[in-house]
């Protein structure tokens, strides 16, 4: 029998991941996601992730396990993860930690398109992309030293914290995504800051090249709106 392909939605790795800690109602799943600040590194919307949960229901990776409704509300179905969903999530888990991916991210896309720009243009660009990095650098750094400085209970919700771990301060196990994405940000601040050095101080490019083909792209442009204004009946 062929094996279906898992599904490659993050979102659907975060059901399972949260119907591996206990079973849970769509709701309770976006509510300890959010409480959890994991929307900052998976995208959540509602729609999607009843989408998502229809998926993992057809392919037998979750299952309803209890449906239950509190006064005129809706009903709520409860799901938990199935033996064949846990296998799914662990063989994931180690995919994802094991094996570098090629991504592509809208600066890379960019950068590599850089001489569409002026030289001086640029290196204004990147002068307030770096301003906005030191910002977003800043404020994550921010919420990560209040996040240390919570009672792990603010991250339980509604669920009872173990005796063992009650008064406790927030674990780093559970904002890891975010030191790595601070860790990026700080990175990319870097190379931006270098590399408008680079541009202004060493001529980088080098800079007569890419002014060559700024001049050669200008002559091209005046050519053409030259002979559209040629071909434009007169008045």
């Amino acid at each position: 029998m062929t094996q279906k392909p898992r599904p490659s939605s993050p979102l659907a790795l975060a059901v399972l991941a949260l119907l591996f800690e206990r079973p849970m109602h769509p709701y309770e799943m976006a509510a300890t996601l959010k409480q959890r600040h994991k929307e900052d590194s998976i995208k959540l919307r509602y729609g999607s992730l009843y989408t998502v949960i229809e998926l993992l229901l057809a392919r037998g990776l979750i299952a309803a396990k209890e449906t239950s409704r509190e006064g005129r509300r809706p009903e709520r179905t409860v799901y938990a993860l199935t033996m064949a969903g846990c296998d799914v999530l662990l063989d994931w888990m180690r995919d994802l930690l094991r094996h570098p991916v090629k991504e592509y991210p809208q600066f890379e896309a960019g950068l590599c398109l850089l001489p569409v720009l002026p030289p001086d243009e640029a290196v204004a660009l990147l002068r307030d992309r770096a301003l906005h990095l030191a910002g977003m650098a800043a404020h994550l750094q921010v919420q990560l030293s209040e996040m240390a400085g919570q009672d792990l209970s603010v991250i339980a919700g509604a669920q009872e914290v173990p005796a063992r771990l009650a008064g406790r301060k927030f674990p780093p196990l559970f904002s890891v995504e975010a030191e790595y994405r601070l860790a990026l940000i700080k990175a990319e601040h870097a190379f931006v800051n270098e590399l408008v050095r680079r541009v202004v101080e060493d001529g980088w490019g080098p800079a007569d090249l890419w002014r060559d083909i700024q001049a050669a792209a200008a002559k091209q442009h005046e050519s053409r709106l030259q002979e559209r204004t040629a071909k434009e009946p007169l008045m």
